[in-house]
């Protein structure tokens, strides 16, 4: 099959790469389409140890496996977990030490005409969610997990620093949780900024903020070691730190080269919490409401084929979502 694979340091496409079987407890993906995100990027540039088949975001449709799921249009959850450990038991099973993480850890990815999951990780699109909705399911439900883990109340002062792909999800449902007024959106770009100050919320240039230890919640979105310098210095005496990015272990201040100062963390007794994946039924349901706005995200679209050229175009500024078209 043709597929998208990091191996030896380098990104390659392939039209022999082996077809997955499923065993009988998966399920066999025809992927239809599949975004670019910044931990694929990462993962380039060694995060993780990866190699094989690059990519977890897609939505596809269930070729082989139980009747009732053959034919659905699907996303899947990423981590594929044992069921059986104490982390599963105990409702962490994204935390599973056992699990393999689809493009990430263990396991093939997405950019590829097939892929092969976990029955329990697969959920059923609604008809009335489109694909170029659908491709966004992953990504929301990990800005979701946010509001999971720290309940934003109406007072509090919450600021998203990164105007990128997750950065704009983020951003949305902080503002649906109940303190629209109260949430800011960081970042370099004024094209990105205007996208979230068309749905009512601030958008600041990075080149204009005043730094101040001001917010009681600061979201970092920016995938780089420098956005989290500049998070640690937003967030006030006591507040929470929301840590979204991952960057590989080798990357230090784009700048000077320097280790990160964690310090003031402790003098100041921030909270910092490390976010990773959410709930994908939440996602599913708050976009086929339409209550989060993905329309003008895609920025670009690649074949399979062309998907070395995907993930240099990823890379540019000026993209947001970068989407491989499988079929």
């Amino acid at each position: 099959m043709d597929a998208l694979v990091f191996t030896g340091g380098k990104v390659e496409f392939t039209s022999s790469y082996p077809q997955p079987k499923p065993d009988t407890d998966e399920v066999l993906i025809a992927v239809e389409m599949a975004g670019v995100c910044s931990t694929d990027l990462e993962i380039t540039k060694g995060y993780m140890g990866f190699s094989g088949v690059l990519g977890h975001e897609f939505v596809g449709t269930v070729e082989k496996g139980p009747k009732n799921l053959q034919g659905k249009r699907v996303v899947a959850d990423i981590n594929c977990v044992c069921g059986q450990c104490d982390m599963c038991q105990s409702g962490l099973s994204s935390h599973c030490p056992n699990r393999q993480v689809i493009g990430i850890q263990g396991h093939d990815g997405v950019f590829a005409e097939y892929v092969v999951v976990p029955q329990r990780n697969v959920h059923v699109l609604p008809d009335t969610l489109g694909n170029n909705e659908a491709i966004f399911v992953e990504p929301l439900a990990a800005a979701m997990q946010i509001v999971q883990q720290v309940p934003i109340e109406k007072r509090n002062k919450v600021i998203v620093v990164g105007d990128g792909r997750l950065g704009l999800l983020a951003v949305q449902v902080l503002a649906n949780s109940g303190s629209k007024g109260n949430v800011v959106l960081l970042g370099k770009h004024e094209e990105k900024l205007t996208f979230a100050e068309k749905r009512g919320i601030q958008g600041i240039l990075l080149e204009n903020m005043l730094i101040k230890p001001e917010w009681d919640v600061v979201v970092d979105c920016t995938g780089s070691p420098d956005g989290f310098a500049t998070a640690c210095q937003l967030v006030r005496p006591r507040g929470k730190l929301v840590l979204k990015s991952t960057w590989a272990t080798d990357r230090q201040s784009a700048t000077d080269n320097t280790p990160i100062d964690l310090s003031p963390l402790v003098i100041n007794e921030i909270t910092l919490i490390g976010s990773r994946c959410g709930p994908f039924a939440n996602a599913i349901n708050t976009l086929a409401a339409q209550q989060v706005v993905t329309n003008g995200l895609i920025t670009s679209r690649f074949k399979l084929a062309d998907g070395v050229r995907a993930i240099e175009a990823a890379k540019q500024s000026n993209q947001i979502k970068v989407v491989l078209q499988v079929k």
